[in-house]
């Protein structure tokens, strides 16, 4: 019988924020051997982890029903009884590392390198326009206000925390942690993407009062009717 040790759940955060935790049980032992190994039958996962078949069938009931592992069913040459697989969902392989912004900052790096500072500028707008478009279409509301509070449902879902606040100078969108952060402190035209994104969805004039980048708790745009 062997240790299941400790496995490190890491969760990317939107804005590039990496959010770490070591959890030291089964569960997480199984998904990781999961996804160094690849699809296992119960007894594989036995001999893996060095415990019981009951021990990782219970592991497997819990990682079923939150839909962190599915269930296949396979046949061998023969005629013998068909065997369960069980591999991770997109789910499960979203705990592990993943390294979006180390990729997007050397892409923009290697454009700004080849092709110049306005063909990353040009990207960034069809990249604005694609995102806007992605919110758009879940946004029932026909008013700016109902619109910004759709947009911040849909933000906040995604880990972005936003809030937007009607005053008698106008509507101020205000996103207290940036989704882009670090690319931004490198490439300012990412504050121009989001700007745009958000006039977009709120199809209005947008200006960024106040960001981040320059000491301020979040950025905050005011949407012009």
């Amino acid at each position: 019988m062997v240790s299941w040790g400790r496995v490190e759940e890491t969760r990317l955060k939107a804005g590039g924020m990496i959010e770490k935790r070591a959890i030291g049980n089964p569960a997480g032992a199984l998904l990781a051997l999961l996804q160094r190994r690849g699809p296992q039958t119960i007894k594989e996962l036995e001999a893996g982890l060095g415990v019981t078949a009951t021990a990782v069938r219970q592991q497997l009931t819990g990682l079923l029903a939150d839909d962190y592992i599915e269930q296949q069913e396979t046949r061998g040459a023969g005629r013998g009884r068909p065997r369960h697989v069980y591999s991770l969902t997109a789910k499960a392989r979203a705990l592990f590392p993943q390294y979006y912004d180390e990729l997007t900052h050397t892409l923009l790096r290697e454009i700004l390198i080849t092709e110049g500072p306005e063909k990353v500028r040009l990207l960034l707008r069809r990249l604005s326009e694609r995102l806007a478009e992605q919110y758009a279409v879940q946004i029932a509301s026909s008013e700016p206000a109902g619109r910004a509070a759709e947009l911040i449902e849909l933000l906040n879902a995604k880990g972005i925390m936003a809030e937007v606040e009607v005053m008698p100078t106008g509507l101020f969108f205000r996103e207290f942690n940036c989704p882009y952060y670090l690319l931004a402190r490198e490439y300012r035209a990412i504050c121009d993407m989001e700007q745009g994104m958000i006039a977009q969805v709120l199809q209005g004039s947008v200006s960024l009062v106040s960001c981040s980048l320059d000491g301020h708790h979040g950025c905050q745009f005011k949407v012009e009717n």
